[in-house]
């Protein structure tokens, strides 16, 4: 069957009111607003616009209202380039609700959310027909199990997943954990599964033969990976360094970009650089999904900084430490 999109995402879409604020108030104290703005947010939503900035064919598959927010969220992806056609719309439906501080002084951010009104998809309505019209399928921990039911017919069909889980008691996460072929979490949840200390550690004690990579992120610290084509050896990329502005989506552009590069052909190596670059590259300008640069700025900047363009002759892709911060926008 040949493929429709690149990545087919299922998970969270939010509608995202950023506040920045120089420096985090303390309790009890009045602190001016700098600046504010609605976005378009979410897990798999800032992950299918990463896949667009780059030069993919994303779509969405979820589950959506006709309210203020809903069409906001909606406008936001296809204004992308995200094919939305895949929407069911229900009356109460409606996307995550975030209001997320941002400290400007650092970059670092503190989300609350709502999950009022969030509607999953039926199991009924994902088809092998639907998943096999993609490359990849990227999933959330918010919506574990139509999720699972998707990753089985991905199984069926030969399309990759890629998941993007996060610390949660739903039912279903940790059978996703052992389903998906591409796992990529964060130290927290690595932590709260394994049980171990170290990110190597954590990689280990997530692996098992049924997956094509393992990958846990640690922010400044860069991402311990275990692949296939590692043969085994636990791999460290590290943190691309910039001067950040803002944190805000920047787990949800490393997957979206990582997706975007297994879908067009690349190894897990190169698509695991793609991503530090493009998610570094996001926390140097404000917002979540504003900031994703486009796949030629990413690409200039590898090329500049001297990454490998091509695998190396062990057949894995070559990634060397970046220390400088090259072309990097103001």
């Amino acid at each position: 069957m040949n493929a429709t999109w690149d990545v087919l995402g299922l998970g969270a879409v939010a509608v995202d009111d950023m506040v920045y604020v120089d420096g985090y108030p303390l309790p009890n104290t009045k602190v001016p607003i700098i600046n504010e703005r609605r976005e378009g947010g979410g897990l798999a939503g800032t992950a299918l616009v990463t896949v667009a900035r780059l030069g993919g064919v994303a779509a969405y598959l979820g589950v959506l209202g006709n309210d203020v927010l809903s069409r906001f969220a909606i406008a936001e992806l296809e204004r992308a380039g995200v094919d939305c056609s895949g929407v069911e719309r229900r009356p109460d439906a409606r996307p995550i609700h975030s209001v997320i501080i941002v400290d400007r002084r650092t970059g670092q951010r503190t989300l609350f959310y709502s999950m009022a009104g969030v509607s999953n998809p039926d199991v009924a309505d994902i088809t092998p027909e639907l998943i096999g019209a993609c490359r990849v399928l990227l999933v959330d921990s918010t919506v574990a199990i139509p999720a699972l039911h998707a990753v089985d017919l991905a199984r069926r069909t030969g399309v990759q997943v890629v998941a993007d889980l996060e610390p949660s008691d739903g039912v279903g996460v940790s059978e996703l954990v052992q389903q998906v072929d591409h796992l990529i979490v964060g130290l927290d949840f690595a932590r709260d599964v394994t049980g171990a200390r170290s990110p190597e550690e954590m990689v280990r004690g997530l692996w098992l033969p049924s997956h094509t990579a393992c990958v846990v992120t640690a922010g400044d610290q860069g991402s311990w990976y275990l692949a296939r084509e590692t043969g085994g050896h636990i791999q460290h990329c590290p943190a691309w360094r910039v001067q950040v502005v803002d944190t805000n989506g920047c787990g949800d552009v490393f997957h979206g970009a990582y997706a975007a590069r297994i879908a067009r052909g690349d190894g897990v190596a190169r698509a695991i650089a793609v991503a530090t670059v493009t998610a570094a590259l996001k926390a140097t300008q404000p917002g979540g999904q504003q900031g994703i640069p486009d796949w030629p700025t990413v690409s200039r900047l590898m090329e500049a900084s001297g990454l490998s363009e091509t695998p190396g002759a062990n057949g894995t892709d070559e990634i060397r430490p970046v220390r400088a911060t090259i072309g990097l926008p103001a």
